[in-house]
């Protein structure tokens, strides 16, 4: 069994300064409509989880300038973050729309990301993509080589930088390297699948250390690789692999939420009014139940089924008609995929379909938004919500069932949880379904909501506990520790 870093790892296993590296910078820098420039600060785990680590430790963060006016307020491509307190060094790589295109939007998002979500079918290896993405991990390397320190750990971030390891070894034979992969990895006969499957493992065996949000996954990934280096020595219970004279250690890191910030944030949150926001309550209806769904308009999430589900819900329980409302914050990503708008439009299809069948003039069975919320008002959303459905026919781990478990401040709240996400690895008390099984995704949402109090109880205490021990401020701590 590939070992599974879940005790907290030492403070002083981080170093005191390190180089990250990730597709997504921290700060943007965005023009608007006056043209004032405004800092824009990212969202999203591996942002919330690397960036006080990187306030308190110091160092460089490499990652794309994608804002409009990030290379005209930057040095050489540098800019010091955070604006209103500067504590580290954003270093940003610029990209031509021809390597966004190819690097992005075509490789990363129409090869790796359907390969490592078992959906061969979607992808789509035509050969100016895998050209742009080898070319873009180089000009990652060339800006790590220009501003990592010696000594200086570097840890690169997801599927987006899989070649970047071994380019920047080239370079820095004795350089510490470390890879966090945030999505699954394949099954060895499905990563077959991807014609440049070699070229990506060596890549990421040049690092010392290969992180996975679970065991399941690293050991894929060893499997993989004894699958294609049949000179390689492979120990799939230590999780090591030693090749060409070098020592690569698989470990299982997962990856949680900053537990006490959604708390504050749940706390503060005044829950009428986002309700009200939201769902543009009356006094007469806010008696109304709320169930919640969170994700981007990403295919892997599986919304579609999960409107099947409520459906088929509501048309065997006529009795729920009016009871509860479902609301699905959904968040427009890769529109410069046309599966991605598809998929849009097929979501928003089906929502309409479930509300001409079932509303009535006073009750809209499904809200769906596609607002920016704050993560105050998100905090507020999860905390007036009965139920929430996580669904995804597969994820490397999902952190909307971390926060919304963190969020349930006032005792109650129950999570229907896909059995095929990271987190169902490690979130005692969900109650879990497999996503493609409507009917069953139907059965978990009632159950969900007709908890008595005492189980709804149980089960809310085992899920806190179970994000409390993920937290994620102990996360880099762990991934550290590994090399040591």
């Amino acid at each position: 069994m590939v070992p599974e870093l879940s005790e907290s790892g030492q403070d002083g296993a981080v170093p005191d300064s390190l180089v990250v590296v990730s597709n997504r910078e921290p700060y943007s820098h965005e023009r608007g409509d006056d043209g004032e420039i405004r800092v824009q600060s990212a969202a999203g785990g591996l942002t919330s989880a690397l960036d006080p680590v990187m306030r308190a430790r110091g160092g460089t963060w490499v990652a794309w300038g994608s804002g409009d006016a990030d290379m005209a307020v930057a040095e050489d491509g540098v800019v010091e973050v955070p604006p209103s307190d500067p504590a580290y060094e954003l270093k940003r790589v610029p990209l031509s729309e021809a390597a966004v295109q190819g690097y992005y939007y075509g490789y990363a998002n129409q090869v790796l990301w359907p390969l490592c979500h078992e959906d061969t079918g979607r992808m789509w290896a035509e050969p100016a993509y895998w050209e742009q993405y080898r070319a873009v991990n180089e000009q990652f390397a060339e800006a790590v080589d220009t501003v990592a320190e010696a000594g200086q750990p570097v840890w690169f971030q997801d599927y987006h930088l899989a070649l970047a390891p071994g380019l920047v070894r080239e370079r820095r034979p004795d350089a510490t390297l470390l890879q966090f992969w945030h999505i699954p990895w394949p099954a060895p006969s499905v990563f077959r699948h991807c014609p440049h499957s070699d070229a990506l493992l060596d890549g990421l065996l040049a690092c010392d250390v290969v992180g996975f949000h679970t065991a399941a996954y690293a050991e894929q990934f060893l499997h993989c690789v004894d699958g294609a280096f049949p000179a390689a020595t492979v120990d799939a219970d230590g999780g090591t692999v030693i090749r060409n004279g070098g020592e690569t250690r698989v470990v299982a890191n997962p990856l949680g939420v900053d537990v006490e910030g959604v708390r504050d944030r749940a706390r503060a949150a005044d829950v009428a009014g986002v309700r009200e926001a939201v769902l543009g309550d009356s006094d007469s209806d806010a008696s109304i139940r709320l169930a919640l769904g969170v994700e981007r308009l990403d295919y892997s999430k599986g919304i579609p089924e999960r409107i099947e589900a409520l459906a088929h819900l509501w048309d065997r329980r006529p009795d729920l008609r009016g009871e509860f409302t479902y609301v699905q914050k959904a968040s427009r990503t890769r529109e410069g995929i046309a599966a991605y708008r598809r998929y849009r439009a097929d979501v928003r299809d089906a929502v309409d379909r479930v509300n001409d069948r079932f509303g009535t003039d006073d009750w809209q069975p499904i809200v769906y938004t596609e607002a920016a919320l704050d993560d105050g008002t998100l905090a507020g959303l999860y905390r007036a919500a009965e139920a929430a459905v996580v669904t995804p026919h597969r994820d490397g781990m999902n952190l909307v069932a971390h926060e919304y478990s963190a969020a349930c401040v006032d005792g109650d709240g129950a999570l229907v949880l896909s059995e095929l996400a990271g987190a169902a690895s490690y979130l005692d008390g969900a109650l879990t379904v497999n996503p493609h099984d409507i009917a069953a995704i139907a059965d978990a949402v009632e159950a969900a909501l007709e908890l008595d109090g005492a189980a709804a109880r149980d089960r809310l205490e085992r899920l806190r506990d179970s994000v409390e021990a993920l937290d994620s401020a102990d996360w880099v701590a762990r991934q550290f520790s590994a090399r040591c």
